[in-house]
């Protein structure tokens, strides 16, 4: 059975996510991503005369609550958790640059 995805897109895919993959989790995300594009090919061959497209199964309304102001984490509750910080702001890593995959 041919694979659909390849080795050098999930390569890909991992760098579009940032993500350091070593070779066994490359071989077995191929492995679990060409089984979904396996299953969605199933799903394409499904006869779907007569059906209406709908985006829920069942009828949907929108319970919205009103928008009103509560009280706020302080700096310092927000930053309690931030792996770092330059106070009172979070410190993230520059991402600006693109490295090659």
């Amino acid at each position: 059975m041919p694979s659909k995805i390849d080795e050098a897109q999930v390569r890909h895919i991992a760098h579009l996510a940032r993500l350091k993959l070593t070779d066994e989790e490359v071989s077995s995300f191929r492995e679990q991503l060409s089984s979904i594009l396996e299953y969605v090919e199933k799903l394409g061959e499904v006869n779907t005369d007569g059906v209406e497209p709908t985006a829920h199964a069942i009828a949907v309304c929108n319970v919205f609550r009103d928008d009103v102001p509560g009280t706020s984490l302080t700096p310092d509750q927000a930053l309690a958790n931030a792996p770092a910080k330059d106070a009172p702001f979070f410190k993230v890593p520059k991402v600006l640059e693109q490295e090659t995959a």
